[in-house]
């Protein structure tokens, strides 16, 4: 199916409803837009906008900056107030307005006029008003993200030949001013999909900064412990670090509308149409603020946290990615041989692994698998795509729950250094929780690895 087929299939099929309108004065001549999703974000969303406004004139030329103003219909009212406000200074922007009239801050009065004067192209979207307000069984970041890169799509309609790029950034979250030169400068060859490297803000007080620092180990730690599994799924699942070509998004038939995790499934979809590549040439820098607004993810992590009565500095068992590795391994060299070999492997492996591929029905999807996998090769991809990046977390989640508790944050550390293969950490010979300091160190090495 030619390219502008595959556009018109999914507008029809898969976008969301274009009743959510995109408003700018500068959509012309674009070939990458900045989509953020905007939740009561009056106080974050403009001095994202500034932070985006540094970058060269020329990476901001054909750059549209897409605001997602959204709420549900029954979301508070205070929020819902904050939002309509937003759009009321938005509206002022794009239109090269006055904002004077609005009672905003002194440093966001200083950031508004700075953002004035810039010649970025901002456009946004109202899905917060009477009428334009999400539904409230299927409201969230992901409709919110969805609605965004469809209506870009729209905006691209007649134009889809040249590769163009999807961005995907939240409205607390700040960039480099080198941020969109280097995004295009990595999508000039072969790749699909992207993510950037991050860096959470550190908040003043050492209980918060306890917090998102223990959180940004949790997520290094992950990747670093699939990445000695060799896994293809090996990457940082973050909103705001994704990056993705308009082809690789119809591939996948575009965002979900998940409430949370909208992340993780987007990537894991587009991980199979092709590597998630690393962009370290920039770096993005989300809020590290406590949030109950969806049930998981990072401010709701620093929220757990902080609430705790004993902080508990846990990490997964080194031992479930051994086993993860050991799986991958296997399947990679055996993928051809006899089902029976397979499920002999699997029992020397892990006598749990041989029960969480049952609970998977292994045997009966392996068998129409392997039926019309016409090579070696390609029941290998296959495998992949069966054991992505969903069943990994089930399988170390299961292993977890069954086999090997989480266990303390340092000695987990010391131990996935032999299983990656990583040398560099400066590891203290203590098990306990140590010094914030400490802590901070370590987390610097992994900000350099992963």
């Amino acid at each position: 199916m030619k390219k502008a087929s595959l556009l018109e299939d999914y507008l029809q099929k898969y976008a969301c409803d274009d009743k959510w309108r995109l408003i700018t004065h500068d959509g012309k001549d674009v070939s990458c837009a900045v989509v953020i999703p905007a939740y009561a974000e009056k106080k974050s969303l403009f001095f994202t906008l500034a932070s985006l406004a540094k970058n060269s004139a020329s990476s901001l030329e054909d750059t549209l900056v897409l605001c997602v103003i959204n709420n549900r219909v029954n979301s508070p009212r205070e929020d819902i107030k904050n939002n309509l406000e937003t759009l009321e200074i938005l509206a002022s922007l794009v239109g090269k307005k006055s904002f004077d009239k609005y009672r905003v801050e002194r440093k966001l009065h200083e950031q508004l006029t700075e953002l004035a004067d810039k010649k970025i192209k901002i456009g946004y979207i109202d899905a917060a008003s009477k009428g334009e307000a999400l539904p409230s069984e299927r409201g969230g970041v992901g409709m919110a993200r969805k609605i965004g890169m469809d209506a870009v799509l729209r905006l691209w309609q007649k134009e889809m030949p040249a590769k163009k790029l999807l961005i995907n950034l939240d409205a607390d979250t700040l960039v480099e001013d080198n941020y969109l030169s280097a995004i295009k400068n990595h999508f000039s060859g072969e790749v699909k999909t992207a993510v950037t490297a991050y860096a959470h803000e550190m908040p003043p007080e050492d209980a918060a900064r306890a917090a998102i620092c223990f959180y940004e180990i949790y997520l290094r730690y992950w990747v670093l412990g699939l990445r000695g599994a060799k896994s293809p799924y090996a990457y940082q699942a973050i909103g705001s670090t994704i990056i993705t070509t308009t082809d690789a998004y119809l591939e996948v038939r575009g965002m979900n509308r998940r409430q949370a995790g909208e992340d993780f499934y987007f990537l894991n979809k587009l991980a199979k149409v092709g590597k998630i590549s690393y962009l370290r040439d920039t770096r993005v820098y989300p809020s590290a603020r406590p949030s109950l607004r969806v049930p998981f993810g990072t401010g709701k992590s620093i929220h757990n946290f902080l609430t705790a009565a004993n902080q508990k500095y846990l990490l997964y068992d080194p031992r479930v990615f051994a086993v993860v590795g050991s799986w991958v391994k296997l399947m990679e060299e055996k993928s051809a041989a006899e089902i029976a070999e397979i499920k002999e492997n699997t029992r020397r492996i892990h006598p749990c692994l041989e029960g969480f591929l049952k609970i998977c029905r292994f045997e009966d999807n392996w068998s129409k698998i392997s039926a019309n996998a016409k090579s070696e090769k390609i029941l290998v991809k296959q495998f992949h795509l069966w054991f992505d990046a969903f069943k990994t977390l089930k399988l170390i989640n299961y292993l977890t729950r069954e086999a090997y508790p989480q266990i303390n944050m340092f000695t987990a550390l010391r131990e996935i250094r032999r299983l990656s293969g990583c040398n560099d950490f400066p590891f203290s010979e203590r098990a306990g929780a140590d010094s914030l300091d400490e802590q901070m160190s370590w987390l610097k090495c992994l900000r350099e690895i992963t």
